[in-house]
């Protein structure tokens, strides 16, 4: 600057807080960066300022920065500078320059060498200038024992030579060209890339000031003095970002870079005679064993180049941490390299290299680094698969996913701009190294071991993401490339020799391997599952798992193998359809149906806990005791059926519907589970091959239909629910059946009424009632409730049905009773209606409607019941049908037949004693048996014939024909119990 003639500053720094480090300057200079005063000299200003950060950029201390400035300007002063070299320079900062001046002698010494080391640099051409130069370095004689006088004799004789080479013309004629340009480049490029480094922040390596534009500037003027010229700046500038960016790894400068190399490689006019100087700057480097002559410019771009090859031959492992840096580092790659060495080793320059050119590098880059990483996973394999446990072909295939998905996602978008193959020629890489180590183990496949499990799933996710990558090539005109073709040819996965068929989709063969092994497995796991569900099912006894989980063990159990099976089934991650879903439907239908069968068969039928029905009698007072007849003993039941009503204790049977309910939650959870499963696997399959062609279609993976598939789920599932729910209702109804009749049966069944209704009241049932209640309340599931204590209800009214019908002798009604009869039937409904917290009304008054339509009956005078009676078979005999309550006619016969035996009227015990020679009441003694339960057939044949008859109001003949059919029938069946 001194010697263009631009002014600078020689007085000294206003003082600032001094910091204990040079570096105090810059972080000053950032902190106050923005408040810098705009007003006064700006230019002069900010020419300090640039020079002020140019200095500590450069690291160099106030101190020498006041020592350089005035030997500068003495030296300027000194003469009228036309043509300043780096020489002249170096002999005027040393002429008269002390060691006092330093701030010890180490420092000084160091500098003093330092300027003579460029001085011999500069003028090795002239032998007689090493010995002056070695007294300038010999501290004892140049600064003890030489004169000042003496000293200046020396540094005159070197600046004679200095100015005899400075004033022989350059060798080129290049404006402004002097002998330094050529003799002296080494040390000039050396000196302008240390002032290129000045625009990087000393703080933060990898960012560029923000002064580094002006910066650029203020260097410029060096360029005549260092022979620096447009093209060999941007040569020079490009190097040391790239080098930066090297030590930094910052993308930034990487991009900065490219642009000055693709400056350097613009077709832009360049001079003959600066084409010939840039290629006097010779280098000599070696290639292939052999040393070669570069020109700077070639050995620079040669040394990215080599730099670039190495990290991209396997830039799956050098951008693995940092992918990126990838799409900057190729860029670097084909801008820089595109070099050619001819037969006699010269390189050669190519400019706009074609696209094949650049497609063929790219694929080279490819290829090797796809080999580099195939082989790097394999001196792994053996060491992880001992210690994972995993056989080596799977491991072997899950690293080669991960490689096949990173060039996938990473690498593939940023090569296909270069290489519209690159994912195909990857792909086929991979594949290829894979399959020539699969193919043996394929053909040893013979069953669905943990081994082939392992293999063939990382296989086919292996195959999927390599179809996805070599589909990455988008297809014109339904043509595909070559290599392409190639690679479908080459399907590793097809069993025996590897295929040749074009029309094969990679993974077919896998496909075809596993699919029969697939459904030999399933089919296997049947026995074992129905085996376990069996022994789940025996070994049950019917105790709830907890407060909360009111369900058996056992079903929990059943569904703990079935969800095992299907995760085992879905977690295969092999090629699956509609077989295999319909194997595992199956299965699980036969698993759940065959526990559910075992449920049901260990039930009985709740009319094996109803009391058999005492014989007919008619109600007769005695006034004295006569010897009664006994009833007649009952039939004993099978002990199959005790052994099971033993089992079937009321909170057994509220465990085992908890246990159906708990099912049919499962089986709706299960379904779920399954259909969701089933939808990703299909989504997998639609994700992995989203653009097959359709001529694949007929061999391909999957095969699914959405109509058979729902067909399935709904053939499957809703027979099973079915099922449960016939098996909740039977041992729903078994619940109601065992409470009123087996739980209750003595204190209401057989003691209600029994002996008169005034002292045996429902009252006196009604805690027992309660007590049961609140116990199958807390058993059972809150769902389950208002259906347990229906059944109950129902029982309940069958119960006291059947104490009105089939009371037995010791029952009786009058017309007053029915009052009292009323009163409890009406307890008994709001029991069960328990203040609005039961169950609803309405249903209660509709379930009672026919206990009250009998005790309507009962409060009917007996002509009145035995014209129903005959009415009754006149209407059998048209084929009409009375109102249904489970086996009963409110009108029909039987019901009424036992209306009038247990009615307390002379009219009724007369006309049963005259038309049916029933015995009286009072000749039985009901302590004998309550369990009595054989039934005559001849009361059913007797209805069964009357009803031929039709009985007239008018005509005493028929009534006389059916009274003397009726004697002829009750003649066999008056003393035995119905």
């Amino acid at each position: 600057m001194v010697c263009s003639g631009l002014e600078i500053s020689l007085a000294e720094a206003k003082k600032k807080e001094k910091s204990p480090r040079f570096l105090a300057g810059l972080k000053n200079r950032r902190e106050k960066r923005h408040s810098r005063s705009m007003s006064g000299s700006l230019a002069f200003d900010r020419n300090t300022e640039l020079i002020e950060t140019f200095r500590t950029q450069m690291q160099i201390s106030e101190a020498m920065d006041a020592l350089i400035r005035r030997k500068l300007v003495r030296l300027a002063s000194g003469k009228s500078f036309g043509q300043i070299d780096v020489a002249q320079i170096a002999l005027g900062l040393l002429n008269g320059t002390m060691k006092s001046e330093f701030q010890n002698e180490k420092s000084y010494i160091q500098w003093k060498n330092r300027q003579a080391n460029i001085l011999e640099e500069l003028l090795s051409a002239e032998q007689s200038v090493g010995t002056l130069l070695a007294k300038i370095r010999n501290f004892e004689e140049w600064d003890i024992k030489m004169s000042p006088s003496e000293c200046r004799d020396v540094l005159f004789s070197i600046r004679n030579v200095a100015l005899t080479l400075s004033s022989m013309p350059g060798n080129l004629g290049i404006q402004g060209e002097t002998y330094y340009w050529s003799a002296g480049y080494p040390f000039h490029i050396r000196l302008y890339q240390k002032l290129l480094l000045g625009v990087f922040d000393i703080l933060e390596d990898g960012r560029l000031i923000e002064e580094a534009d002006e910066i650029l500037k203020l260097i410029k003027s060096t360029w005549p003095l260092l022979g620096i010229t447009q093209k060999l700046h941007d040569v020079l500038y490009g190097w040391v970002l790239f080098q930066q960016f090297v030590g930094t790894e910052e993308a930034m400068l990487l991009d900065y870079a490219v642009r000055k190399v693709r400056n350097i490689l613009s077709p832009e006019d360049v001079g003959k005679k600066e084409t010939k100087y840039l290629e006097s700057l010779v280098c000599c480097t070696r290639r292939n064993g052999s040393e070669i002559r570069l020109n700077l410019v070639q050995s620079i771009l040669w040394s990215i180049s080599l730099w670039c090859d190495n990290k991209l031959l396997d830039y799956h492992w050098h951008f693995r941490q940092k992918p990126r840096l990838f799409k900057g580092v190729l860029s670097m790659a084909l801008v820089a390299g595109n070099q050619k060495f001819g037969a006699s080793g010269n390189m050669e320059l190519m400019l706009d290299a074609s696209d094949e050119i650049i497609a063929s590098k790219v694929r080279m880059y490819v290829e090797t680094s796809a080999e580099a990483a195939c082989k790097r996973v394999t001196g792994a394999i053996n060491a992880g698969s001992k210690v994972d446990k995993k056989h080596p072909l799977a491991l072997l295939a899950s690293e080669l996913k991960s490689i096949a998905e990173k060039q996938l996602t990473v690498y593939h978008p940023v090569l296909r701009h270069w290489c519209a193959e690159a994912g195909v020629v990857s792909a086929l890489k991979l594949h290829r190294f894979y399959g020539e180590r699969l193919e043996p183990f394929l053909k040893n496949i013979s069953c669905l071991s943990e081994d082939v499990k392992q293999v063939l799933a990382a296989a086919i996710l292996l195959e999927n993401y390599l179809l996805e990558l070599h589909s990455s090539e988008p297809v014109e005109n339904g043509m595909h490339s070559p290599l392409m073709l190639d690679f479908e040819r080459k399907s590793f996965s097809s069993r025996g020799s590897i295929g040749n068929n074009l029309s094969a989709l990679p993974g077919v063969g896998i496909g075809e391997i596993a699919r029969p092994i697939i459904l030999d497995w399933v089919i296997a796991q049947h026995a074992r599952i129905l085996e376990w569900t069996g022994r789940a099912a025996d070994l049950e006894n019917w105790e709830p798992l907890s407060h909360q989980q009111k369900q058996a063990a056992s079903a929990v159990e059943v569904f703990r193998i079935i969800e095992e099976t299907v995760d085992q089934f879905f977690e295969l991650r092999l090629p699956v359809d509609i077989t295999h879903l319909q194997a595992l439907l199956s299965i699980i239908f036969h698993t759940l149906d065959a526990y559910l069968q075992k449920v049901v068969n260990q039930l009985v039928d709740k009319h094996n806990l109803y009391p058999p029905a005492p014989p007919l009698t008619r109600y007769k007072e005695t006034a004295f005791p006569s010897a009664k007849k006994k009833l007649v003993e009952s039939v004993v039941l099978d002990n199959a059926v005790n052994k099971k009503l033993d089992a079937l204790t009321t909170s057994k049977l509220c465990v085992r519907m908890n246990t159906l309910q708990y099912m049919q939650k499962k089986i709706s959870t299960l379904e779920d589970g399954i259909r969701e499963s089933w939808s990703a696997v299909r989504l997998l399959k639609d994700q992995t091959c989203p653009d097959v062609d359709p001529r694949w279609t007929s061999n391909g993976i999957l095969e699914m239909c959405s109509e058979s598939v729902d067909e399935l789920f709904v053939a499957t599932f809703d027979c099973i629910r079915d099922s449960a729910a016939d098996a909740i209702r039977k041992t729903c109804e078994l619940v109601g059946a065992r409470v009123v009749f087996w739980d209750l049966r003595e204190p209401f069944i057989f003691n209600l009424y029994h002996g008169g209704v005034e002292g045996a009241r429902l009252e006196t049932t009604l805690p027992q009632f309660d007590r049961v209640l609140n116990n199958v309340c807390a058993l059972i599931d809150d769902t389950l409730r208002d259906i347990v204590v229906k059944s109950i209800f129902k029982a309940s009214l069958e119960g006291y049905a059947w104490v009105l019908l089939d009371g037995g002798p010791s029952c009786a009604f009058s017309d007053f009773d029915v009052v009292m009869m009323e009163d409890d039937l009406n307890i008994l409904k709001d029991l069960f209606v328990a203040e609005g917290e039961g169950l609803p009304r309405s249903l209660v008054e509709e379930e009672a409607r026919f206990a009250h339509q009998i005790l309507s009956l009962f409060s009917l005078r007996a002509e009145s019941v035995i014209q129903l009676l005959m009415t009754s078979s006149e209407h059998s005999s048209i084929g009409l049908e009375a109102h249904k309550y489970g086996h009963r006619h409110l009108g029909d016969a039987h019901t009424l037949i036992r209306v009038l035996c247990h009615k307390k009227e002379r009219e009724a015990s007369k006309f049963l004693k005259l038309h049916y020679h029933l015995p009286a009441s009072s000749v039985y003694d009901e302590a004998a048996t309550e369990d009595a339960s054989v039934k005559s057939p001849l009361m059913a044949d007797l209805i069964k014939r009357s009803a031929s008859f039709r009985w007239s109001d008018k005509g005493s003949s028929s009534f006389r024909s059916f009274k003397k059919k009726i004697q002829e029938a009750t003649s066999d069946f008056r003393h035995v119990g119905w």
